[in-house]
């Protein structure tokens, strides 16, 4: 815990005293954000670090494996649905990316399919199609895994466009969706093209 404690005060006196201005006006002014992007929990990715963004830029969404549940109304805890439809409805922004990575461990979960899970099981399920074209698609671990990472994605593109008011936003040229997957061993980004649906390396 000190070296967080550590981290704030070196951030209060470099970072926050050398852009005060910039941070009370973003403060005052609210945020604006034209981006969305669905990150994993995962604590070795860091979006704002891997993608140069600034305080405002971008509305970051967290869960394990990057996931976008459907649409499903039905007054339960749904913290991602609740978290896209503030971004698209409220904040207006104008991109959603989906950003999987390599060695997910949700899509470790996935495929292994631990017995013992109070949450992870079920929140995997919904990305239960990936793990089966893995299996049958791919005959290694390591090709399994990565195949699951990129269906893990496209599923959560599909289910962005069950929720009604993300598809009018995308209809009405509104709303743009991308699916990317980052790989940190390499510093790979590949973005997946929407005509072909692979993942083409940037």
């Amino acid at each position: 815990m000190e070296k967080f404690i550590a981290g704030y005060r070196q951030f209060r006196e470099t970072y926050f005293r050398e852009n005060r201005a910039f941070i009370q006006d973003l403060m005052q002014k609210g945020q604006a954000p034209k981006h969305l992007m669905i990150a994993c929990s995962d604590s070795r990715i860091d979006p704002s670090l891997e993608f140069g963004v600034e305080p405002g830029e971008m509305f970051i969404v967290r869960n394990v494996a990057n996931l976008v549940p459907p649409f499903e109304p039905d007054g339960h805890s749904h913290g991602t649905s609740a978290a896209l439809e503030f971004a698209v409805r409220v904040l207006k922004v104008e991109h959603v990316i989906v950003m999987g990575h390599a060695k997910c461990g949700g899509i470790k979960a996935l495929l292994d399919q631990p017995p013992n899970s109070d949450f992870i099981a079920a929140w995997m399920r919904m990305a239960e199609p990936a793990r089966e074209k893995a299996m049958k698609e791919t005959t290694t671990r390591e090709a399994a895994q990565r195949c699951c990472e990129h269906e893990a994605v496209r599923i959560s593109l599909e289910n962005l466009l069950t929720f009604p008011w993300v598809k009018a936003a995308v209809d009405a040229g509104q709303v743009e969706l991308h699916g990317w997957y980052f790989d940190l061993e390499t510093a790979t980004l590949s973005i997946m093209n929407k005509a072909t649906g692979a993942f083409e390396v940037v």
